[in-house]
């Protein structure tokens, strides 16, 4: 049986500058330089009173932080973190969650706390993996979603943009995108409407209960700080037996990424993410799936998911 924990690490920033999808912009760079706990750390201990280490910002003031990273606007920050084959798919197989959820308050604070509407205000007309990564994570799609045109078939793409990398004509007679940018969701052309929101403000879903068949989300969810009251909101809006997909790789805004993800690494993400699904109740134990396509060459790509149970 395995047990719930979260590998530690202090990351050191390096910036450097890089070419990403044909353009030239700076991103930053963290090493991880230093294991401060194990897999083996029992999250049980942790939630009865034991403390685990806050990442440490080295260096940079909060200002030039947030300059640099508007400089990336084409990319975000890449977070390295070595990781075993298979390590992740393993991480949510046997959990022993504990009985309350583990995480505090301060696990959700950011290192910009600045309001995100001002950090989404301008559109970002780029994409945040690699083009192995995207292929990756649509060829997932086309194995998981519906047909295309399946009568009453109905999709939410939370913290959406102007691309959902859905497959190729893909269409469905309702695909909804939330989103921060309204000018990214007007181009987004597999929507057929669109709803600007702030989750971390406004985190109550404005949908009836029962209505999607399906909710993705794509390298976001690292940007929750309300994660539970999001994922409960996602499980009332499914229908039973939904499927909700989360995305990730390791790439972030890092100023805008919760503390409790910048301070870990791959495998421990997925237990993050499998955690929301866990005890926002409601749905089936989460699945973890690594659909990485050239390990060490592109991006990595996670998928954590799971159904709204069909009793919910």
């Amino acid at each position: 049986m395995a047990i719930l924990g979260l590998q530690l690490q202090q990351r050191f920033p390096v910036l450097t500058a890089v070419c990403y999808s044909r353009l030239i912009s700076a991103t930053i760079h963290a090493s991880a330089v230093a294991s401060v706990s194990s897999l083996s750390c029992k999250l049980k201990k942790w939630n009865n009173g034991g403390r685990l280490p806050r990442r440490l910002v080295v260096g940079l003031g909060a200002s030039f932080w947030a300059q640099y990273m508007n400089m990336a606007g084409n990319s975000k920050s890449f977070i390295a973190s070595a990781r075993l084959k298979g390590a992740v798919e393993q991480a949510l197989q046997n959990v022993e969650w504990p009985e309350q959820f583990p995480f505090k308050d301060e696990d959700f604070q950011r290192f910009d706390e600045t309001s995100d509407s001002l950090f989404y205000e301008g559109p970002r007309f780029v994409t945040h993996i690699d083009d192995a990564a995207i292929a990756a994570l649509t060829k997932y799609y086309s194995e998981v979603f519906p047909p295309s045109n399946t009568p009453g078939v109905s999709i939410l793409d939370m913290c959406s943009s102007w691309v959902s990398h859905f497959p190729k004509g893909y269409k469905q007679e309702r695909v909804v995108g939330m989103g921060m940018n309204e000018e990214e969701l007007k181009r987004n052309p597999v929507l057929t409407e669109y709803v600007v929101q702030d989750l971390n403000l406004k985190p109550k879903l404005p949908f009836e209960d029962n209505s999607f068949d399906v909710i993705t989300n794509v390298v976001s969810v690292d940007y929750l700080t309300k994660p539970l009251d999001v994922f409960k909101e996602m499980c009332r809006i499914l229908k039973p037996g939904g499927l909700a997909i989360m995305s990730f790789s390791n790439r972030c805004f890092w100023t805008k990424a919760i503390s409790i993800w910048t301070s870990t690494g791959d495998t421990d993400h997925a237990l993050i993410v499998g955690s929301y699904f866990h005890y926002a109740g409601g749905f089936e134990p989460p699945q973890a799936v690594d659909i990485s396509p050239n390990p060490g060459r592109s991006d990595p790509m996670y998928i954590i998911y799971s159904r709204k149970l069909s009793t919910a």
